[in-house]
């Protein structure tokens, strides 16, 4: 027997607006039955775990020991440019004058993630 990941749960002071700019950064829809103010929200992945985000009294302290990576559809520098309009924040740019590298962004509430090379990226730098 094996365990299925249910969903990746998120601690945050807002849910419902954080889960709002997840919803945008995926492109996914927020739970039908979500509304502002909620302690709980979803935003419903096409495929794999669930993003949980539970409402939790503190803010967040330190750095994650989890976080998401994600992989643009579009460009990687169109991605950043993109989520950081949404509101994120550009923690630390490890990106390679090469085209390798990643950049690290954090949520509104500092949750930091990965922007990685897209798949064009990675397919432009092999040739």
């Amino acid at each position: 027997m094996v365990s299925v990941v249910q969903n990746v749960a998120i601690d945050c002071v807002n849910a419902y607006e954080l889960a709002r700019f997840w919803s945008e950064v995926t492109g996914r829809p927020l739970h039908p039955e979500d509304e502002p103010g909620m302690p709980e929200t979803q935003v419903m992945m096409a495929e794999g775990p669930m993003l949980y985000f539970h409402q939790v009294p503190e803010a967040k302290v330190g750095k994650n020991r989890l976080h998401l990576c994600l992989r643009p559809r579009t460009s990687r520098e169109e991605e950043v440019e993109r989520l950081l309009a949404l509101g994120a924040t550009l923690v630390a740019d490890l990106r390679n004058p090469d085209g390798s590298g990643w950049a690290v962004l954090a949520d509104p509430e500092g949750n930091e993630f990965c922007v990685l090379r897209s798949e064009s990226d990675r397919a432009a730098t092999a040739s």
